[in-house]
Order: C-alpha cells, then sequence, then structure tokens
C-alpha cells in the first residue's frame, strides 16, 4: 500500500530501538490494540498487529528469533510468510517446552520457569513478547501465590539480566522481554515504579501522519475513485483523515469496508465516516422538512410570544444546522449551539420544546438534563459514568448513554449556571471536538446533536458587599436589557468561573430573551384561559366568562409580570382553575351544563347556570 507522504516512524517505536541495548524488560501500553503502521519498503506502509510489528522489528534489530506468549494458548514462535518454522520452534524446545503444531501450552508456572532459562540463554539473542499481561492477573492489588512468584521473579531477573555482544557487528544485545498491557497500572507496581532496569513506553492513539498513510491506501478502492481526478482523491482522503481524528487504525479500516459495502463514492468518504461513529445510515437532518422549517417562524411565534429576536436567531441555528454551513473542517462538532438567557418564565425552555416538535414531530423527544441536580463536585460522573473500581461503573454515564441511543436529538442543559464548574469543563470537549469520553472508555459522538443552554445569568448582579441586586428590569428596552445580560453572562464565566474557554465555544450563540412586556403578557392571558374553556368544552361543559369577570380575573393575573408566562399561569390557576374546579364539584355539574362566571374575586368565583 503507497504512501503519499514520506512515513515517519512513531515516537514509541523509535524509543524502543533506542532502549533495546539498554534495558532487557518494556512494558508498552495504551492503544496496544489497535492495529500498528509499519513501513515494509521506502514509501510503502501496512498495518500489523502490534505483536507482529513488535517482531518484525526484532529480526530487523538483530534478533534470531521473537517469541509470543498468549494466556490460555501458550507459546508459540512469529515467523515470517514462507519462512521455516523449525529454527525457531527448536528454541522452544531449548527453553524446555514441548511443541505441538507449532504451539507449546504453558500456564503462569511455565511462563515464570520460560523467563528465567530465556534471560540466561546464550546464543542469538531472542524476544518474548507477553501478549495480554493483564489477563495473568486477577487483581494487581492482591495477587495470588503463582501470581507473586512470576512478577517477583520478573523484577528479579531484571536486575540481573546483562547485555552481550552478538551479530557481526557485535552489538550489545538482551534477550528481551516485552509486556503488553492495556494500561500501566494493570501490572504490579512495584515491578515498574522505580525500577531502572524495565522501561516503560506508552502507545498513543494514531497521529494524523498515521492516519493520512493508511487513509491513501483505503481510500482507493472506493466506488468512482478510478475516474476521479486527482484534487478529488486528495480532497477525499483530508476529509477521511480529519473525521477521524482520535480514531484508532481498526476504526478507519471498518469505516473504509462500510463505505464498500454500502457503495459509498470517493467523495462522500466523510458520510462514511459520519455513519460508523453514531451508527445512522441516512443522516436525519437532511430528511426534515424545509418547508416546514421556512414557514416555522409563525407557529413558533404562537408559542413563544413576544420574543421575535430569539425566535429568529434560533432558528437561523437550525437552518445552520440542515444545511452544514459552517460545521468547520472536521465536522465533529455539533450540529448547533444556543445558549438561552434571560428572566424566569418568558419562554427559553418552551423554544427549545417548539424546536424539538418541529424537528421530530414530539415535543418531549428531546434530552432534558436539570443543571441544579449536577452542584456538587462530582456529579460529571452522572453524565459521563464511574471510572473503574467505582460503583456504578458498569452503568454508564446519563449523557453519553442517551446520546448513544439517540445520536440525532436536541439536548437541553436547564439552568446551566447551577452546575458545578468541575461540571462545565466536561462541556468543552462536547463544543469543541463533539465527542466525550465515557468513564468506561467509549467515545460518544455529538456531531448529530443539537445542543441548547438555559440560563437566568444577568439578570441579578452581585454588588461590591456580595448582595443580590437585580441588573435589569422590564421597565428598560430591550436593547439595553440584552446588553447588560451579555456583559453579566461574559463578566461571570470570566471573572467568576474563571471558564472563558466555553465562552468562546459558545460564541456568537447567546439568545437573551426579552421581559414579558404588558402588550405580551396579555396575550399570554388571553391564550390560557381560552385554552381552559376550550379543554372544559371538549368534556362536555361549556363554560362562559362575562366581560366584568374577566376583566377582574386580568388585573389579578396580570399585576406582576416579574415571574413571566409561568407567573401568569400561577395566577390563572390561583384565580380561576381552583375555585372553578371547586364549584364545579360542589354544585355536581354533569355533561352538557351550560354555565357563566359571573364574577371572580380573590380565590373566589361565582359561577351560575344559563
Amino acid at each position: 500500500m503507497e504512501s503519499v507522504r514520506p512515513y515517519e516512524r512513531p515516537r514509541w517505536q523509535k524509543d524502543l530501538d533506542r532502549f533495546l541495548p539498554l534495558k532487557s524488560q518494556f512494558v508498552l501500553s495504551g492503544n496496544v490494540r489497535d492495529q500498528q503502521i509499519a513501513e515494509v519498503s521506502p514509501g510503502v506502509v501496512t498495518v500489523l498487529p502490534l505483536a507482529q510489528l513488535l517482531a518484525a522489528s526484532f529480526r530487523q534489530g538483530g534478533y534470531a528469533h521473537a517469541i509470543l506468549y498468549e494466556p490460555i494458548l501458550g507459546f508459540s514462535c512469529i515467523t515470517q510468510p514462507g519462512e521455516d518454522p523449525a529454527p525457531a520452534e527448536s528454541v522452544l524446545t531449548q527453553l524446555g517446552l514441548v511443541v505441538a503444531n507449532g504451539r507449546a501450552a504453558g500456564g503462569i508456572d511455565m511462563l515464570s520457569s520460560v523467563l528465567a532459562q530465556l534471560v540466561e540463554r546464550q546464543g542469538e539473542p531472542v524476544a518474548l513478547i507477553v501478549d495480554f499481561a493483564a489477563r495473568l492477573i486477577a487483581r494487581p492489588s492482591d495477587l495470588t501465590s503463582a501470581e507473586q512468584q512470576l512478577f517477583t521473579r520478573a523484577l528479579m531477573l531484571s536486575h540481573k539480566a546483562r547485555s552481550r555482544p552478538a551479530g557481526p557487528d557485535r552489538k550489545p544485545y538482551f534477550n528481551s522481554i516485552v509486556w503488553i498491557t492495556e494500561r500501566e497500572a494493570d501490572l504490579p507496581d512495584w515491578l515498574l515504579v522505580a525500577n531502572p532496569r524495565i522501561r516503560h513506553i506508552p502507545i498513543s492513539r494514531p497521529n494524523g501522519e498515521a492516519r493520512r498513510a493508511l487513509a491513501s491506501a483505503l481510500v482507493r478502492p472506493l466506488a468512482s475513485t478510478a475516474n476521479a481526478d486527482q484534487t478529488l482523491v486528495q480532497k477525499s482522503i483530508d476529509a477521511f483523515v480529519d473525521g477521524t481524528e482520535g480514531m484508532l487504525l481498526l476504526d478507519m479500516n471498518a469505516i473504509a469496508l462500510l463505505a464498500r459495502v454500502e457503495g459509498v463514492t470517493i467523495d462522500k468518504i466523510a458520510d462514511a465516516v459520519r455513519r460508523y461513529k453514531v451508527g445512522v445510515t441516512e443522516d436525519p437532518w437532511l430528511k426534515i422538512d424545509r418547508d416546514k422549517i421556512r414557514n416555522a417562524e409563525t407557529l413558533v411565534r404562537q408559542r413563544v410570544k413576544g420574543q421575535s429576536d430569539a425566535v429568529t436567531h434560533m432558528l437561523d441555528i437550525v437552518k445552520r444546522a440542515m444545511t452544514g454551513v459552517g460545521g468547520g473542517k472536521r465536522g465533529g462538532r455539533p450540529r448547533g449551539v444556543a445558549f438561552l438567557a434571560g428572566p424566569t418564565g418568558v419562554g427559553k425552555t418552551e423554544l427549545a420544546k417548539t424546536m424539538t416538535s418541529l424537528l421530530f414531530g414530539d415535543e418531549s423527544a428531546y434530552i432534558r438534563f436539570d443543571m441544579s441536580e449536577f452542584s456538587a463536585e462530582h456529579a460529571d460522573q452522572r453524565l459521563i459514568g464511574a471510572p473503574p473500581g467505582y460503583v456504578g461503573y458498569d452503568a454508564g454515564g446519563e449523557l453519553t448513554n442517551a446520546i448513544r441511543e439517540k445520536p440525532f436529538s436536541i439536548v437541553l442543559f436547564d439552568e446551566i449556571e447551577k452546575a458545578h464548574p468541575k461540571v462545565l469543563d466536561k462541556f468543552l470537549q462536547i463544543l469543541d471536538d463533539g465527542v466525550l469520553t465515557s468513564g468506561r472508555g467509549d467515545r460518544v459522538y455529538f456531531s448529530e446533536a443539537l445542543i441548547i443552554f438555559t440560563s437566568n445569568l444577568g439578570i441579578y448582579k452581585a454588588t461590591d458587599d456580595g448582595a443580590r441586586v437585580l441588573n435589569v428590569s422590564s421597565s428598560e428596552p430591550y436593547d439595553v436589557v440584552k446588553g447588560r445580560v451579555e456583559s453579566e453572562i461574559d463578566r461571570h464565566f470570566k471573572l467568576v468561573l474563571n471558564r472563558p474557554e466555553i465562552l468562546n465555544r459558545i460564541g456568537e450563540n447567546i439568545i437573551v430573551f426579552d421581559f414579558i412586556r404588558e402588550d405580551v403578557a396579555l396575550q399570554i392571558f388571553e391564550q390560557m384561559v381560552d385554552s381552559i374553556t376550550a379543554d372544559l368544552l371538549s368534556q362536555g361543559l361549556t363554560i362562559g366568562i362575562c366581560d366584568a369577570a374577566r376583566k377582574s380575573l386580568r388585573g389579578l393575573c396580570l399585576h406582576d409580570l416579574s415571574n413571566g408566562g409561568r407567573g401568569i399561569r400561577n395566577q390563572v390557576e390561583a384565580h380561576l382553575v381552583n375555585p372553578l374546579s371547586r364549584a364545579l364539584f360542589d354544585m355536581d355539574v354533569k355533561t352538557g351544563a351550560r354555565l357563566r362566571v359571573d364574577a371572580i374575586g380573590e380565590g373566589q368565583i361565582r359561577l351560575t347556570e344559563e
């Protein structure tokens, strides 16, 4: 497989080569279950499992043989295609193993014995690769007798081993031992900590260079590649590399296979990456009825009254999410982000519900988190899941589980200012990269989600003596309210939370809601009252409200607008719904009755039959 650019070996391979003459044992951890890039000849790369790549590196470095040990499977020799396995198998026999069909069975006791013989073995240098080393131990902090003996012997041998000259150039060699484990902590800490005789080498996820070296080979077999010009091919490679940032080479192979199976053309490779990440065959954003969104402003304003600027801004975000404009080079960020700020009861949550209804046909289909429940320092574990070893680790996180189940969704974080700052840090990954790593190590992608935050920040501010006073009031025009709220939000994130980076990632998507003004309050009031009488009519009860009673009710419900539409609803319930329900019950009203509300007072109502 040809590489477009000159390939440079990753750092971990260089470190291994550098320390082979200096250390007798190595621990490789991290991205050890992925495939690894290997340059088989100048400019030509391929991918190999880690153990095979190590064996090839040892052979190139002058080692005669590479032995592989795997729990359950035992010992085997890693040979090259077409190579006579007999010389390598003879090494297993010399180590006291019984070889059958190229493999020698052996448990942890036999591995312990082989280590001692291997380190003292003379002749051409040999390397032993112990794969799945973490599976040799049940609990690193509570070793069994056999486990204790194995790693104590390994520790002692690391100090006793001495290099010796070998080969035509008489370079110093050890009979090297390589332990492969997912985490350094999976092995006993006393084996590695402060042990100058063992070298720990972490293996990171593939960088852009490694992904590009593989992408150039994987893209070419796709449909329509043969007839594509070089510019298109290069753009597709770039999209493949950018879209797979943070992913494994195994993932890239799987994406290429998915693209070939589903007939994805080379110019749509980014779509194959998206399908692999979120598991959705079709792009749901492309299936939304555009005419419905195009004509949605009137519908939204019927539900969210008096917030024309907020409605327009929110619909712009939805339209941008549908078209993909400004999605960024990598395309991994959420489809849209909105920060809804303003007084309580002005329609912030209602707007989120309305957007959900437009996109999904069901206003309850959004994923909602009340951030007042996440005010504790360790509450972030509820979102992403507990780390290994803690109670609830297997259950996963509430947020990561929800997005994995519904990647195409609106995620509402209500009252975000009440969350602990440590919880807010999790949003950095979501807003910047569109990815969040769960407590179990799974990567969850937010690239198909629309993120909405709501907040009451900016309505109040703290004085120099710590008192909490109003920052804005309904007597001020909207432009003044908007400016002061945005200024206080800016101050809160930068000076109070010391999290300016979160604000930067939200960008210009802060949507400030206005107070409920008198004219809008009247519309909300009339809509609520009409809705109540319509509900009663659907139950067979005709209830009329005379003008005088309606005027009295209006005065009771609209005298204080500080709590917005929610406050109006509370007053309507207190002065109409509750006394009306009580009167209907006491009068034992039957279906088909026609009644009239003649008077309304403080929690009182006079109801007569027509």
